[in-house]
């Protein structure tokens, strides 16, 4: 496997763009960064295709196919990006996907010969519109921050919050991926069973208790044999790429649903995901030592390797922030929630792929894992409003008189993601944002 803390040319902080937009300090696509997102030009009825960011523009790579201007991997990669989706070069695996990256680098590059020519492919990120990145044929969330499972397991078992298998075992379910949507989704308030307080009886009807889940996505490149495990050392060269993700959970269905077998419409009617997903080459700068809490037993042999012990975190700053109906009518800026790093992780990536692979499991490119809610040590880190209410009892203000214990219709609830470090320049994830309805009759 490539050495994940490998930095080259693409990463140097001197490195300029001859598009201005992309120079410009807090940009989330620099030279450094180039995501990949499917899209076309807003309103038109032109196919969907896959682009990279640059500064403010896309770079579409259909049209580039068509200039046929750069040769092997790099070509062979931007004709996979000819395709409605991502999956035909999330297939091709990291050497090719890295390939039409540094192909862009230098094409990028102030003085490049090849200005004009990629100059003629872009298109403004203001008028595109974006689908999802992939064709998702499987989801997978997990439980990656123990920060939140301790909070939450204290609310539902104040005597035992931590189940014993918390430590050994990255805790999933299976999702349901036909209900994922880009950022800018919207859904009604979910309908569904649940035991009010001092109940004997069920009742059926619309959540009282709709809430966001501040997480990572992480997309599967090349897959693995059905049967053929994927080890630690080979984990990372599976993965595409990761994005922003909002799994939305409707609180009072999941605590009366999830014994004895988890979640199910509690956490089935909508997840949202960010338009770009941004490479693990572009995010090489930002790798951390994979640190667990003091005593916690070490992973076991086959979720452990030196690298990940090394360098297998990874801090993406996220942040959460919340726009009522109100305030978009007064025309108030998004307030925000909570902050949080996916350093603070208690299982890495690289350990959720070769975990969901140890019993024979076939991955599949485009398979999308969602990290878990990306909780930190902190109060002000929570990753919930389930948490930062603790549990509805204490209600959160935001902004302009109003307060929330969770969520109301016409919220919008927005994710931004961004690396930045001394001695690197920052990249980012754009945003996610997605808008709970009221529910239907």
């Amino acid at each position: 496997m490539t050495d994940p803390t490998l930095l080259d040319e693409t990463h140097d902080p001197r490195a300029r763009s001859w598009l201005d937009s992309a120079n410009r300090i807090g940009c989330d696509f620099p030279i450094q960064n180039l995501p990949f997102a499917v899209f076309r030009r807003g309103n038109s009825s032109e196919e969907f295709r896959c682009g990279v960011a640059i500064g403010d523009q896309i770079i579409d790579l259909s049209a580039l196919a068509g200039l046929a201007v750069f040769e092997e991997q790099a070509a062979q990669g931007i004709r996979a990006g000819t395709q409605s989706s991502l999956n035909s070069l999330m297939q091709l695996g990291p050497k090719v996907s890295g390939a039409v990256r540094r192909a862009l680098f230098e094409g990028l590059l102030e003085g490049s010969g090849l200005q004009a020519t990629l100059r003629r492919c872009l298109v403004a990120q203001g008028d595109a519109q974006y689908s999802l990145p992939a064709q998702i044929g499987d989801y997978t969330d997990f439980y990656t921050s123990i920060h939140h499972a301790t909070a939450v397991g204290r609310m539902m078992r104040p005597d035992n919050p931590l189940l014993p298998n918390y430590q050994w075992i990255p805790i999933g379910y299976h999702g349901r991926s036909s209900s994922i949507g880009v950022s800018g989704q919207t859904f009604h308030r979910p309908r569904g069973q649940r035991l009010p307080l001092g109940a004997v009886q069920p009742v059926v009807g619309p959540s009282n208790r709709v809430d966001y889940e501040l997480e990572l996505g992480v997309f599967v490149s090349g897959g693995n044999s059905r049967g053929t495990p994927i080890p630690m050392a080979d984990a990372e060269s599976h993965i595409f790429g990761l994005c922003l993700l909002n799994d939305w959970s409707a609180r009072d269905l999941q605590a009366w649903e999830y014994q004895p077998l988890g979640p199910f419409l509690a956490k089935n009617f909508a997840t949202t995901i960010s338009p770009w997903v941004v490479t693990l080459q572009a995010l090489a700068p930002f790798r951390v030592p994979f640190v667990r809490p003091e005593g916690a037993p070490p992973p076991l042999p086959y979720l452990d390797s030196s690298w990940n012990r090394n360098a297998g975190a990874i801090d993406i700053r996220l942040d959460a922030l919340i726009q009522s109906a109100a305030m978009r009518e007064r025309q108030e800026p998004p307030h925000p929630l909570s902050s949080s790093s996916f350093r603070h992780a208690y299982w890495t990536a690289a350990q959720l792929v070769a975990h969901h692979t140890v019993n024979g499991c076939d991955l599949r490119a485009g398979d999308l894992l969602g990290t878990g809610t990306q909780s930190g040590p902190t109060p002000a880190e929570a990753g919930s409003l389930l948490e930062l209410s603790a549990g509805g009892n204490r209600p959160v203000q935001i902004g302009g008189g109003e307060y929330r214990t969770f969520l109301e219709d016409g919220d919008t609830v927005i994710f931004r993601g961004w690396c930045a470090r001394p001695g690197a320049v920052r990249i980012g994830f754009g945003e996610v944002q997605g808008r709970i309805l009221p529910a239907l009759d």
